[in-house]
């Protein structure tokens, strides 16, 4: 019986891979057998985890991209069409949270939160998309949260909201868009996992009192806990599963 996760021979582009989900993301694609192509701003990080990336016997190219910055995103995506040839899978992870309220936030917090939960989401997909367009195949994956869906009590991230929620209505616009040529477009919606991004809310008593209360779980995601949607959506197991949202929340926004 074929293998319908094996990504051997595909090509996966990984952004914000330099910690966190980043990493895990990277590392699950690998372990299925798929070249990665890892970029993030911080190159030193990045050079370890693409050390740790070869060492499962698959090929990794490190990049330093700001995707704030369109014409970094284009250089890089030629980058790695250069060295690879093509790009069967992108994981578009690059993410900032800010906890602002509403009627405090600055022009400046709200224009970066956009600039990288989304606009970079919609510059990398499109760059991308070109080169999937003309290879007639793409998987791509978008990194929502469970703040797609839902917003919480007593925490203020306006911005972080809007963006992850825009994020869902263009993975299911372009899921719409791109259908015809062999491109799925989803995204995935984690609750809270450990991530440099996370590691002060999640440390905190009271938000994890918060997890308790609200999460039927009782507790924050784990490492590896992401894998498996990763790989599914990565892989020909979806083959016709397109502009989907899957949640990965312990049941958080089930009740």
């Amino acid at each position: 019986m074929k293998n319908l996760f094996d990504l051997n021979g595909k090509v996966a582009v990984i952004t914000g891979a330099s910690s966190g989900l980043g990493i895990q993301f990277a590392k699950a694609l690998a372990n299925q057998g798929a070249d990665i192509c890892i970029l993030a701003r911080r190159m030193e990080k990045l050079n370890i985890v693409k050390n740790d990336i070869e060492s499962l016997g698959v090929r990794c190219l490190a990049l330093q991209c700001d995707v704030t910055k369109n014409d970094q995103i284009k250089a890089s995506v030629k980058a790695i069409k250069d060295n690879f040839g093509k790009i069967d899978i992108l994981v578009n992870n690059a993410g900032v949270g800010v906890m602002n309220p509403a009627e405090d936030q600055t022009d400046e917090a709200w224009q970066q939160v956009v600039d990288i939960n989304l606009s970079s989401v919609y510059y990398f997909a499109r760059e991308v998309g070109k080169i999937m367009i003309e290879n007639n195949y793409g998987k791509i994956i978008n990194v929502g949260s469970i703040h797609s869906k839902v917003a919480m009590s007593g925490l203020p991230i306006s911005a972080y909201c809007a963006t992850k929620g825009a994020v869902l209505m263009l993975s299911k616009e372009l899921a719409n868009e791109w259908a015809k040529y062999n491109i799925t477009v989803n995204t995935i919606g984690p609750a809270y996992f450990p991530s440099e991004m996370t590691e002060s809310v999640i440390s905190d008593d009271g938000f994890m009192q918060v997890i308790k209360t609200y999460c039927p779980m009782g507790r924050p995601g784990r490492d590896g806990e992401l894998d498996g949607a990763i790989v599914y959506f990565a892989s020909d197991a979806s083959s016709y599963t397109t502009g989907q949202y899957l949640a990965i929340d312990g049941g958080w926004t089930s009740i």
